[in-house]
């Protein structure tokens, strides 16, 4: 594999905000619905689980990373072999698509339900991958340059959601655990869309200097979704009931309603416009990370594969009609990064070191 320049390489404090704009993305909008039908009030208990479990998930990433020195593909190969591993990388690529094909469709049918009904699927799929193609191209810094933007940014929303707390009733939290173990553990199953993305550090690993030094960011970026999510969480069950949350699609934008300045009436607009610079690069990365697999793996150059990928999901996107379709696609997308993230990446970092301690005697 040939080495990687340095003038293509990341700072490691950068994967702070790459971490971060693959976590946030559509999935904060509406994530409150499903907490408020597993767990209810106690649903801020779940968020801390899904947190604490995408730490120790990193944490295993980090020391695969650490003994190979290197990214996915040679872990892959590393473990199950040239072949098999190449069967593996290609796997991933195709879930780092749904990744990418889940994030567009969904603000896609956001776009259209807060603001143009009528809005032609494919024209907006085709001048939004214009966009995508074009960063990508640039390479992993511009993409990373573009995620550290997508985090600073759109920040005064946080503030922004603060002028909801006249409206809030705080005392919807007591008494606590009213639910049983059983759901909140459930409700933290059902945060898995919402944290996923950070496994993409294990493609793109190798164009971060120091990489190792990076760990603490990484972690840091983890903590900072964490504490979003949280924050999210406990004003949208302060003011919204939980009767009411189960019935509402998009909490998040919904909380924005009632925000307004003498300059703006529909606030919302501004969030849902917005949102567009919070998805782009998760959907890059997604795209890169997939391209990148194809590279290492049947030698394809990542443009090539990059324009053939875009140039099918043009037409697969806009087959995607219903509020259903896009529904099941979300779930799909769960269930497979809920396999990947917490049951193969720890099945890869057991059979990582077994391979090692096998390979010394």
């Amino acid at each position: 594999m040939q080495p990687i320049e340095a003038q293509r390489k990341i700072d490691p404090f950068i994967v702070f905000f790459v971490i971060i704009s693959t976590q946030i993305g559509v999935g904060i909008l509406g994530f409150q619905q499903l907490l408020a039908k597993s767990a209810g009030y106690d649903s801020w208990i779940s968020v801390i689980i899904a947190g604490v479990a995408t730490h120790i998930v990193m944490f295993m990433i980090y020391k695969m990373l650490n003994e190979e020195d290197a990214g996915l593909a040679s872990i892959h190969e590393r473990v199950f072999g040239k072949w098999l591993g190449k069967l593996f990388n290609l796997l991933f690529a195709g879930y780092f698509l749904l990744g990418l094909l889940t994030v567009t469709r969904t603000y896609i049918e956001l776009v259209q339900v807060w603001m143009f009904p009528g809005l032609s699927v494919f024209l907006f799929t085709f001048f939004f991958f214009l966009l995508v193609f074009y960063i990508v191209s640039g390479g992993f810094r511009v993409i990373s340059g573009l995620s550290f933007f997508s985090v600073v940014l759109p920040i005064y929303l946080l503030i922004v959601f603060l002028f909801v707390i006249p409206y809030t009733d705080f005392y919807n939290f007591f008494p606590i655990y009213e639910h049983s173990t059983k759901e909140i553990l459930q409700a933290s199953r059902d945060l898995t869309l919402i944290t996923l993305g950070y496994e993409t550090l294990l493609v793109f690993y190798p164009f971060i200097q120091n990489g190792q030094r990076s760990k603490k960011w990484a972690h840091f970026g983890l903590l900072f979704t964490t504490i979003v999510y949280l924050y999210s969480t406990i004003l949208s069950f302060a003011y919204f009931s939980e009767e009411q949350l189960q019935e509402t699609i998009w909490p998040t934008l919904s909380m924005l309603k009632i925000v307004q300045f003498p300059f703006i009436e529909r606030l919302e607009y501004i969030g849902v416009v917005n949102w567009n610079i919070i998805i782009i690069p998760n959907v890059c990365i997604y795209l890169w990370c997939a391209s990148r697999l194809f590279k290492q793996t049947v030698k394809i150059k990542q443009r090539k594969s990059a324009i053939g990928v875009l140039c099918i999901f043009l037409f697969i996107t806009p087959q995607l009609e219903t509020r259903i379709q896009v529904d099941k696609l979300n779930d799909y997308f769960s269930n497979v990064g809920f396999v990947i993230n917490y049951l193969y990446i720890p099945l890869l970092f057991i059979l990582l070191f077994i391979v090692k301690k096998v390979k010394k005697k």
